[in-house]
């Protein structure tokens, strides 16, 4: 599960997704399988969640990794390049950025 803390060393990113209702569960679950098979036990990957709005046309990815070169690496793998063509094919549009935490509140 992610923490979220702005004394966190480590990096975040946010990944928004946008399709149509009716392939919304199918790339959901290439996601899931993506994290599950491969992503997750990439070096410096730390974890992540998956969010979908009510209307079914977003997904969004908050994941957390040890260093940006973890992630940037984990992208570069031919397994990684693999799914993500299979993932785009799901959706209009999905675009990877990368944030440091500012503040949290509550």
């Amino acid at each position: 599960m992610p923490t979220i803390a702005k004394a966190a060393d480590i990096q975040t990113v946010i990944t928004t997704f946008e399709m149509t209702p009716g392939t919304c569960q199918d790339l959901l679950d290439a996601l899931t399988e993506a994290y599950a098979e491969f992503i997750s036990q990439q070096p410096g990957f730390i974890s992540a969640g998956l969010h979908v709005n009510d209307a079914q046309t977003r997904i969004a990815n908050y994941s957390q990794w040890n260093r940006r070169e973890d992630f940037l690496a984990m992208l570069r793998t031919q397994e990684m390049r693999d799914r993500n063509r299979k993932i785009h094919e799901l959706c209009r549009s999905f675009e990877p950025v990368m944030y440091d935490v500012a503040d949290t509140f509550g």
